[in-house]
């Protein structure tokens, strides 16, 4: 479950700069938007192949 909690977390953490990209047009907090949607997209990655793995097990 700790893999879920991480990836909760960091998702909660990103909505300050989804705020500020969303609600006042910042530019920069876009960039750390699109930064972090990459990482989840790669943490996402990781879990799906633990999770084939330990089906698989």
């Amino acid at each position: 479950m700790s893999r879920f909690a991480d990836l909760k977390g960091f998702v909660d953490g990103m909505e300050d700069d989804f705020s500020k990209f969303y609600d006042k047009g910042n530019k920069a907090a876009g960039t750390r938007v699109r930064k972090a949607m990459q990482e989840i997209k790669s943490m996402a990655q990781d879990i799906r192949v633990e999770v084939q793995n330990m089906k698989n097990d």
